[in-house]
């Protein structure tokens, strides 16, 4: 079976398998359990196979590599044009194997288990961060019924709900104070467990040379550095730094015709966690822009002025996943020429 091209609709116990020959034609058309997957290819000559982005396609793209085969993982918002008729698995393969044959198709970026481990830690801190929140909304929002109000400040919270706890002239009855005292222990135990999860990231990024480098650009700290780290892989997938860009989310939409062109806001494309920390940490880096005088500080408060600081910070964040894509692909170090207003 000379198969070039097969597409795998990808499941939890049933797989469609879609295998076109060097000619396009399809010679192959199958239904697969999961335990018959691995065995099938494995008896299979080596061909290139592709598959839908998905929770399960990256180890999936591991083991069927291991087997001798190429793998390339495509973005289902790319194979759905290419779905003819009705939906079902069989005709998901084939427009699958249809969109990864075009030739300026763009693919999703591999990942090692090393890499799914940082972005499990930064999955695992972000959900403790939002949950966090949520318990910190909840208690301002239970006292205020009691007439104490908090501010929204969680270094506020942490300091001001003990001493709230201790003041015997408010409403509060011995009941409402246990309620309260086990929402603090909570919030503490939340806090441990974020500190932990934070200094794990600080490990790797102390034992990662890629992480320092590109952690010496301006607004681009651990978390930027460790998750940029575990999403982009090989920095040989992105054919330059606006491709890196566009990767994130980062460029503007166009709805452009003739010779009318219309620049509309950021796609928003791509890994969301991963863009918002970009963006963040150029907020963080505009704030003190205004206390430098080197060049790259003078341009972001010059587009400031002219735009605003909301685009401010995504035409910062766009620079620095450019600069990052630099660092990696040439492998050169970060040059900072900062100089600050003498005082």
């Amino acid at each position: 079976m000379n198969i070039k091209t097969l597409g795998i609709d990808l499941a939890k116990n049933t797989f469609q398998l879609h295998g076109v020959n060097a000619q396009g034609e399809a010679i192959l058309k199958k239904k697969l359990s999961r335990e018959a997957l691995l065995p099938f290819l494995a008896n299979l000559p080596a061909c290139m196979i592709i598959v839908e982005a998905c929770s399960s396609a990256q180890y999936w793209c591991r083991q069927f590599e291991r087997l001798g085969h190429q793998t390339k993982i495509i973005s289902p918002q790319f194979v759905k044009p290419f779905v003819k008729y009705h939906k079902n698995d069989a005709n998901d393969a084939a427009g699958i194997v249809e969109a990864g044959t075009r030739p300026s198709m763009n693919f999703v970026p591999k990942k090692s288990v090393e890499q799914q481990d940082i972005q499990c830690l930064h999955r695992i801190r972000y959900r403790l961060v939002k949950q966090r929140t949520a318990l910190i909304n909840q208690i301002r929002g239970l006292l205020s019924e009691y007439g104490i109000i908090m501010p929204k400040y969680i270094t506020t919270v942490r300091k001001k709900l003990p001493e709230v706890l201790e003041n015997a002239e408010n409403e509060l009855t011995d009941l409402g104070r246990e309620i309260f005292f086990d929402l603090y222990q909570q919030l503490v135990e939340l806090d441990k467990k974020i500190e932990e999860y934070e200094n794990r990231l600080k490990r790797l990024y102390s034992q990662s040379e890629a992480c320092q480098r590109i952690g010496q650009i301006e607004g681009i700290g651990v978390l930027t550095a460790t998750a940029m780290l575990a999403t982009i892989g090989d920095i040989r997938v992105f054919k330059n730094g606006r491709h890196l860009a566009a990767f994130l989310g980062l460029i503007p939409r166009q709805h452009s015709s003739g010779n009318k062109q219309q620049l509309l806001s950021i796609s928003k494309r791509g890994d969301v966690y991963l863009r918002m920390l970009l963006v963040h940490g150029a907020r963080s880096a505009l704030r003190v822009a205004g206390k430098k005088i080197d060049e790259k500080s003078r341009w972001i408060m010059d587009l400031k002025a002219r735009c605003g600081e909301n685009k401010a910070c995504v035409a910062l964040a766009n620079k620095n996943a450019r600069t990052i894509w630099a660092l990696l692909a040439r492998d050169k170090p970060y040059q900072r020429n900062i100089k600050y207003i003498s005082q």
